[in-house]
C-alpha cells in the first residue's frame, strides 16, 4: 500500500514542484473581502440600528475618557514643578485620549480601520518608555545619579520563566541567561530591552502601513507572503521582552518605590495594553470563517470585527482615566500645599527650594510631547549594547577591593581583581577620553561612565539633589549594598559627610 501514489515521477519530487507552483500564484487575502464589505443592518429598536447604537455608546465613553485625560493633563501642565519626572506622567496620560479618539475612527470609518489601529499601537511603546522612565527617575532625577545608585544594588534572579530556563543554560550565574553580577549592568540590560521596543514598534509599524498600501499586508492571515505574519512575530518579542522586563525591575524596586504606589501605576499600564490586545484578538477567532460568531440582518460583519472592539475600548478607557486620577495625581506638585521633606504627608513629594514652577502650561505640553528624550535613550542603549558591553567588568561595582598602582606608571587607580581571579577594570592611560567634557546626562557620557566605587564620596564637589529623600537616598539613608569600609579607606569620609 502507498502512502504517495505516483503520478509518473517520484513523490518528493512533486511535493517540491507543487509547493513551488503554489508559491508562483498570486497570493489570496481573505481580510481584503472583509474590508470592502459595507454595513447593512436592520434596526434593533425602532428606527436605532446596532452600529448607531455602537457610535453613540462610543462617542459618550470615549468623549467622558478624554475630558478626564484632559483635565488631569491640564493640571499636571499648570503645576509643573518637577519637569522630569512630570513630562512622562503627561505622556502616560495621553495615552488615554489617543485610544480612545482612535477607537471611535475605527469605528467611524470601518473601512480604514487598520490604519488608525497601527498608529494607535505604536503609541504603546512610547508609554512604555515612558512609564519605565519615570521609575528611573523616582529613584533619581537623572540618569548620572540613577547610574550611582543601580551600582549598590544587588540584582535579583530574575522572574519566571527565565529563572526556569536558566536550569537549561547553566544555573543563575553561568550561562546567557545567568543573573548580572553587577546592578549597574543589571540597569543596563533592563534599559535597552524595553527601549529597544520604542525603535522596534514604530519601524514595523511603517512597515505594515506601506504592505497595506501595496495589498501585502493582509490581516490575520498567517501566509508567509504576506506582511502581517512577520510584523506580528517580530512585534511579539519585542513587547514580550519590554513587559518582561518592567515587571523585572518592579520586582526589582517594588520596597523602594513603595511611596509613589507603583502598582496602581504598573496596573494602569498594562490593563490597557492588555484588555486592548487580547479582547481584539479573541474576537477576530470568534468572528473567523471557522468561528461561533457569524454576522446576521440587525449585526453586520465589520459591526463584530471593528465595531465590538472599539465599542469596548471607549467603555474601558473611561475606566482607565478614573483610575489615573489615583494612579498619577496632580497635587503632590502644587507648592500652595507643598512641606518639607520632615513635614510631607506620606506619599507626598517634598519640594524643598522650589518656589516656581519650572515652565508654564503651553511650554509644559511642547516639552512633555517632545519625543527627543526618548530618541537619545536608545541611541544610549544601542551604544551600551554594542560598545559598553565589552567594557562592563571595568566598572568599580564589578570589584570587591581596590589595590592602588604605582603613580609612575601613569597609570590610574582601579581594582585588580572582581572576586572570582579575574580582572575586573583594564587601566587604560589618561588621555583623550578623561578630557571629554559634556553635563551629567549628555549624549557625550556613556551609560558606564562616571564610574566610582562610592556614590557619596566623588573626587572633586558632589551635588546633592533636593529630591533625594523620596525614592533615592537621603544623607541620612544611604540605599542597600555594598557599603563602604576599611577595604576601600572610604570609611571616614563617609561617616564625616554623616555627621
Amino acid at each position: 500500500m502507498r502512502l504517495f501514489p505516483r503520478t509518473g515521477h517520484d513523490w518528493p519530487g512533486d511535493i517540491v514542484e507543487d509547493t513551488i507552483q503554489n508559491l508562483r500564484r498570486s497570493p489570496h487575502c481573505a481580510s481584503e473581502e472583509y474590508e470592502k464589505e459595507t454595513i447593512l443592518e436592520k434596526p434593533i429598536w425602532k428606527q436605532l440600528t446596532f452600529h448607531h447604537f455602537g457610535l453613540i455608546l462610543s462617542a459618550t465613553f470615549g468623549a467622558l475618557a478624554v475630558a478626564i485625560a484632559f483635565f488631569l493633563v491640564l493640571r499636571h501642565a499648570t503645576h509643573y514643578l518637577k519637569p522630569y519626572e512630570q513630562k512622562h506622567i503627561i505622556r502616560i496620560l495621553v495615552m488615554i485620549p489617543i485610544y480612545a479618539v482612535v477607537s471611535f475612527l475605527s469605528y467611524l470609518y470601518y473601512h480604514h480601520a487598520i490604519y488608525f489601529e497601527l498608529l494607535r499601537d505604536c503609541y504603546e511603546a512610547f508609554a512604555i518608555a515612558s512609564f519605565f522612565t519615570l521609575m528611573c527617575h523616582y529613584i533619581a532625577p537623572n540618569l548620572h545619579e540613577q547610574k550611582e545608585y543601580f551600582r549598590n544594588v544587588e540584582p535579583k534572579n530574575w522572574v519566571w520563566p527565565i529563572n526556569w530556563m536558566q536550569k537549561c543554560s547553566g544555573g543563575e550565574t553561568k550561562g546567557w541567561l545567568r543573573k548580572p553580577l553587577s546592578g549597574l549592568t543589571w540597569f543596563n540590560v533592563v534599559w535597552i530591552s524595553i527601549f529597544q521596543y520604542c525603535f522596534v514598534r514604530p519601524f514595523f509599524t511603517l512597515v505594515a502601513v506601506i504592505a497595506q498600501t501595496q495589498s501585502r499586508y493582509c490581516q490575520g492571515s498567517t501566509d508567509p507572503r504576506f506582511a502581517y505574519l512577520w510584523v506580528a512575530v517580530f512585534q511579539g518579542i519585542s513587547v514580550t521582552i519590554a513587559m518582561y522586563c518592567l515587571i523585572q525591575f518592579y520586582v526589582q524596586l517594588k520596597d523602594d518605590l513603595a511611596p509613589h504606589r507603583p502598582f496602581l501605576k504598573v496596573l494602569c499600564i498594562k490593563l490597557v495594553i492588555f484588555f486592548c490586545f487580547w479582547q481584539s484578538w479573541i474576537i477576530s477567532l470568534l468572528t473567523g470563517k471557522s468561528g461561533p460568531l457569524k454576522a446576521s440582518e440587525k449585526i453586520a460583519g465589520p459591526d463584530l470585527r471593528i465595531g465590538i472592539p472599539s465599542m469596548l475600548t471607549c467603555v474601558e478607557m473611561a475606566i482607565f482615566a478614573v483610575m489615573h486620577l489615583f494612579a498619577f495625581p496632580w497635587k503632590p506638585y502644587d507648592l500652595r500645599k507643598t512641606r518639607s521633606p520632615t513635614q510631607a504627608p506620606p506619599g507626598s513629594i517634598p519640594t524643598k527650594d522650589y518656589t516656581r514652577y519650572a515652565h508654564g502650561p503651553a511650554r509644559a505640553l511642547l516639552d512633555a510631547l517632545n519625543p527627543w528624550d526618548i530618541i537619545k535613550a536608545c541611541g544610549r542603549g544601542f551604544r551600551w549594547l554594542t560598545v559598553g558591553v565589552r567594557n562592563r567588568r571595568t566598572d568599580p561595582s564589578y570589584q570587591k577591593k581596590l589595590e592602588p598602582t604605582p603613580s609612575e606608571t601613569g597609570y590610574g587607580q582601579g581594582p585588580t581583581f572582581a572576586g572570582n581571579g579575574e580582572a575586573a577594570m583594564e587601566f587604560t592611560k589618561f588621555g583623550k577620553a578623561s578630557d571629554k567634557t559634556g553635563s551629567e546626562d549628555s549624549d557625550t557620557i556613556g551609560l558606564l561612565s562616571h564610574a566610582q566605587t562610592d556614590p557619596y564620596v566623588q573626587q572633586g564637589s558632589y551635588h546633592v539633589a533636593d529630591d533625594r529623600s523620596y525614592g533615592y537616598y537621603s544623607s541620612h539613608s544611604p540605599p542597600s549594598g555594598a557599603q563602604p569600609g576599611p577595604e576601600y579607606d572610604l570609611g571616614t569620609a563617609y561617616r564625616g559627610r554623616n555627621g
